[in-house]
């Protein structure tokens, strides 16, 4: 069995004909977009249509696409960007308890520069209520971040209900679409959001290349100065290639959504039926039935989710095991210890995401091959011969 991929919240192949177009700008557009000159000018309308693009893959006009490295960069742009360009308003943030790292970690920083931060918690299903952000908000209160998917375990998030006690507020909200942007619909619009952090890479396009949309009127502090690029809000040559590589894959993403939904669904749903059924003490992490099309996860009991990525690994399977920020930190994800599973549980998590060229083929194979897997692994555990110890007389 060749290698069997279902890490692609991490990261997506490139889409073939994105590859082609980005190495045809390699190779024949080498103007700098800000030169006046014909090369220059050939290569800023390369730059023009893949803001286009992107912007129609979210439903956001041109002119409010603002190109980054990343979606860690957009969400420290958004976090920092905001919150100091308009602090006359307050100083004081919300965020929920399961934002990526991109966003918790500058607001520690910001905190020591003067900022209040609030962490609203989550349900067992990683879900925010609406009501706990309303209950947050203070006539202080200039940003609220909360995500749009989780990308550990899938849950989407009610965007549209806070969107709506933000602006009875007059609070800026921004969201990490990060996860779901390419892979379900986004409309900024429907959504209400004032800023939105997407990335090419989960969506067959290249890694390094990402935005961040931020609506008409809303004011942002820049993110790099020194040069007038992207508005004068992120400073340096831009990086054309991989933008108009991330431009042709939302163009593909917003073409061809509905095909890829369906059958990443089928996958997905296929997984979180059997799995339980030939695994015993597995438990489905996230909301059952609002979570990304292509995102099933679960904890296994009385296993360390790294014993199972390596032994899987050796089986031609490759998976994750909470974020990529933090499969190598040996710690419990923050996501699900929000979420109120204890240590031990949430070490033992699995994510596994699916892509159009995966197949059943694929997911029956690792069906198969994972419950020796997890067989042999408790046979080591400590944690599983003590189960099997206090519950010998169990019928």
């Amino acid at each position: 069995m060749g290698k069997t991929y279902f890490d692609h919240m991490n990261g997506t192949p490139v889409h073939p004909d994105v590859a082609a177009v980005m190495a045809h700008h390699q190779r024949n557009v080498y103007g700098n977009p800000q030169s006046p000159h014909t090369p220059g000018q050939t290569a800023m309308s390369a730059l023009d249509k893949a803001r286009e693009q992107t912007a129609s893959l979210i439903n956001a006009h041109a002119d409010e696409i603002y190109f980054t490295s990343s979606g860690s960069e957009s969400n420290n742009f958004a976090l920092t960007g905001l919150a100091s360009a308009n602090q006359k308003k307050g100083r004081h943030i919300i965020v929920s308890a399961v934002e990526h790292f991109s966003v918790l970690h500058p607001l520690k920083r910001m905190e020591k520069a003067g900022f209040s931060v609030t962490e609203v918690q989550v349900d067992r299903t990683g879900k925010v209520d609406p009501d706990d952000v309303k209950k947050a908000l203070r006539d202080d209160t200039v940003l609220v971040s909360v995500m749009l998917a989780n990308g550990e375990v899938g849950t989407i998030q009610p965007i549209r209900d806070i969107a709506g006690l933000c602006r009875e507020k007059e609070v800026i909200l921004h969201t990490d679409a990060v996860a779901a942007a390419g892979n379900m619909p986004v409309d900024v619009r429907a959504l209400g959001v004032d800023a939105l952090s997407l990335a090419a890479n989960p969506f067959y396009g290249p890694k390094g290349s990402a935005a961040l949309f931020l609506r008409k009127g809303v004011r942002i502090r820049p993110f790099i100065e020194g040069g007038i690029q992207e508005g004068g809000r992120r400073a340096g040559t831009e990086n054309l290639a991989g933008i108009v590589g991330m431009g042709e894959a939302a163009a593909i993403a917003f073409r061809e959504m509905d095909g890829r939904m369906n059958r990443m669904k089928a996958l997905r749903d296929g997984v979180i039926e059997k799995l339980p059924r030939v695994v015993d003490h597995v438990h489905l992490t996230g909301h059952p039935v609002d979570r990304l099309p292509h995102h099933a996860s679960f904890c296994v009991e009385f296993i360390e989710g790294e014993a199972m990525l390596l032994s899987l690994d050796m089986k031609g399977i490759a998976a994750s095991s909470g974020s990529a920020c933090m499969s190598k930190a040996l710690k419990a994800s923050h996501v699900l210890l929000a979420m109120g599973y204890d240590h031990a549980l949430a070490q033992g998590s699995l994510v596994f995401s699916f892509i159009e060229n995966n197949a059943e083929e694929d997911t029956g194979y690792f069906l198969d091959v994972f419950p020796p897997i997890v067989e042999r692994l408790r046979g080591m555990s400590p944690l599983y011969a003590k189960y099997l110890e206090e519950n010998k007389n169990v019928q």
